[in-house]
């Protein structure tokens, strides 16, 4: 391509490939989980114990994360795989089955989030179960999106919906009058609530208590009055 010199050149310079103008160069894009991302040699990950009435045996849920633009602003860790361990075999055909599946979605990138929903709408033809503080579980693959949910939670991915503190000094002052109204002192641990609490329809937690003509809930503070 010719260009035409209208003034006197006085002197000139060759600019080499490194001294190229910086908006020439493209921005260097965060990278972005996808299936072709390399396992590095090292993943960080947690380990969740899962112990249910169904076992005598608990369940040991491993999420593993890649930590992708390390380093810099974008720095971010996404799930990369899951392995389930336990000494019971029973389940052992499916469980594996569940763990390659888990994995592969986790490894295709993109909003892995929908993942513990799919996994905590699974309900057990013979009934669920209550864990220990009277949470609801349908099911046992229920229970591993609980586990998988509380990973996300931890790392970031899944923002937290617990109550704001003026919601938990409410909740924590309504489980205080139903406590002196019946005079309760169990020992219960503090996680747990009153024996005749019913099932919330919310949180499927057994914290539901009736108060002043209202069922309320005594762990996410449900209302019909409210």
């Amino acid at each position: 391509m010719t260009a035409r010199i209208d003034k006197k050149i006085v002197g000139f310079k060759v600019v080499k490939k490194e001294e190229e103008k910086i908006e020439d160069i493209k921005p260097v894009e965060p990278e972005k989980m996808h299936e072709n991302v390399e396992r590095p040699e090292m993943l960080v990950g947690s380990t969740y114990k899962i112990k249910t009435p169904l076992s005598e045996h608990a369940l040991y849920v491993t999420v593993n994360d890649v930590i992708l633009n390390q380093g810099t602003d974008h720095e971010i860790r996404q799930p990369y795989e899951v392995f389930i361990n336990s000494k019971n075999m029973d389940h052992f055909q499916w469980v594996v089955a569940l763990t390659r599946v888990i994995s592969a979605v986790f490894r295709k990138g993109g909003d892995v989030c929908f993942l513990v929903q799919e996994l905590k709408a699974v309900f057990d033809p013979q009934g669920g179960y209550f864990k220990k503080g009277g949470k609801f579980m349908p099911s046992l693959v229920a229970e591993i999106g609980d586990a998988i949910e509380s990973h996300m939670k931890m790392t970031g991915l899944i923002k937290e919906d617990g109550l704001d503190e003026h919601q938990q000094k409410l909740v924590d002052q309504k489980r205080a009058e139903y406590e002196a109204r019946q005079n309760c002192d169990n020992g219960e641990d503090k996680g747990s609530f009153p024996a005749g609490a019913q099932l919330c329809n919310k949180c499927h937690t057994k914290a539901a208590v009736l108060m002043d003509g209202c069922m309320t809930c005594l762990n996410c503070g449900e209302s019909k009055c409210s």
